[in-house]
């Protein structure tokens, strides 16, 4: 008689709830939801790239020791225009500078995707990583645009001042790439890294 071997445990190591929804969306429930609280302020001299990649690993690392047997996921979005990383903005005047910004101009979304496996004799984890790029374009925003935008309240807590699966969708005049990275997560790229584990899909039994 063979004995099934345990289903995986999944943990997201995200407190954005878009990324559990986008999750959802593909059939991937995560077994728990544990946020890393970490300073996320760029490193001197830090490139977007670099930043998006290093803080994924960090909020992996910082979790995993929580959960030594599970599964992590974990993930950063940065926008960048030029070398330069936006904010995550909290305040209206942070909202309106990143907007004033990206007026009528091409910027990056940066997704840093980090999914540690635990290593099969129970020793540490194995990481597996991606970063994802995708190129968005605003049209030129007016006064009258802005400003609604902002009375929206929709840019709080949003990298780069916007959520483009909101209002700030008729924004955009350009994408190239993958819209989800911009909402939050890679849906492609989490379920390729995920299969390709070895991490039982969505309609296994095992799930």
């Amino acid at each position: 008689m063979t004995i099934p071997s345990k289903a995986p445990r999944l943990v997201l190591a995200s407190a954005s709830p878009r990324r559990l929804d986008l999750l959802r969306q593909i059939g991937i429930v995560p077994d728990a939801v544990d946020p890393a609280d970490l300073d996320e302020a760029p490193l001197r001299d830090e490139l977007p790239p670099q930043h998006a990649l290093r803080l994924a690993a960090e909020k992996a690392s910082c979790v995993a020791a929580r959960h030594p047997d599970s599964w992590i996921l974990a993930a950063d979005t940065v926008v960048a225009c030029g070398r330069r990383i936006l904010p995550k903005a909290e305040r209206e005047e942070e909202a309106r500078r990143c907007l004033s910004l990206l007026s009528g101009r091409r910027h990056r979304v940066l997704g840093g995707i980090v999914l540690l496996v635990p290593e099969a004799d129970g020793e540490g984890h194995r990481r597996i990583d991606r970063l994802v790029r995708t190129d968005v374009t605003f049209k030129v925003l007016d006064r009258t645009e802005t400003d609604a935008y902002i009375a929206s309240g929709e840019w709080k807590g949003k990298a780069g001042g916007y959520a483009i699966q909101g209002r700030a969708a008729a924004l955009v005049r350009w994408i190239g790439g993958s819209y989800s990275n911009v909402v939050g997560l890679s849906l492609h790229e989490v379920a390729g890294m995920l299969h390709g584990a070895g991490f039982p899909s969505p309609a296994s039994p095992e799930r």
